[in-house]
């Protein structure tokens, strides 16, 4: 587990995504700006995750109720007296979503939401949307492989569910060149977001 910051606003559990952990790139410098921002974050890695780092040997993620069940125990293990925000990256942030509704968090965030495998767009993962009540962000590149805005908005989501669009972005919110976009400013936008949100 990689605890940084101070919660001046809150605590953010951070969740990583299926392919990378808790160190990668993308986790590292979110987690940086977000404690730029007046936030204590909270890595940590689901056990298949933990198993890879260890051996260096890719091995698929762990089935959902043990995904689910590893990040509650995550969540059990810190004061209540915080205020609290669950967040994640596609896989990550999927897992926080389906435990956000009964949890004691006020607010979810999601980096690139998985609405659908890549290349399967039949396979929606949006079911449970429907049932949250709390607020709900996701921040999505217009061109995701697993959600892209021409699909997401056809869904009709709830209220609760807040879709920022994030200009070119692929899964990893990662404009291209050719667009005159920048990734540092989609995540800089996102996180300047949460911030205020919370405030």
């Amino acid at each position: 587990m990689l605890i940084s910051g101070k919660p001046v606003k809150g605590r953010v559990i951070l969740a990583h995504g299926a392919g990378a952990g808790m160190r990668s790139e993308f986790m590292g410098v979110i987690a940086d700006k977000l404690v730029l921002q007046g936030f204590e974050v909270v890595r940590f890695e689901f056990p298949y995750m933990q198993q890879i780092t260890a051996t260096g040997k890719r091995r698929p993620p762990d089935p959902m109720p043990k995904l689910l069940a590893y990040f509650a125990e995550i969540i059990a293990q810190f004061d209540e007296d915080v205020p609290l925000f669950l967040a994640g990256k596609s896989m990550g942030g999927r897992v926080a979503s389906m435990l956000f509704e009964a949890s004691s968090a006020s607010g979810c965030f999601v980096f690139g939401y998985p609405f659908h495998p890549a290349g399967k767009p039949d396979k929606l993962r949006v079911d449970h949307l429907f049932e949250i009540t709390k607020p709900l962000h996701i921040f999505q590149g217009t061109r995701d492989r697993m959600g892209s805005f021409s699909e997401v908005t056809q869904y009709n989501l709830p209220p609760s569910v807040s879709v920022h669009w994030l200009e070119d972005g692929d899964h990893d919110l990662k404009p291209r060149k050719i667009s005159g976009f920048l990734h540092d400013d989609h995540l800089n936008y996102s996180v300047s977001f949460i911030k205020d949100w919370v405030r």
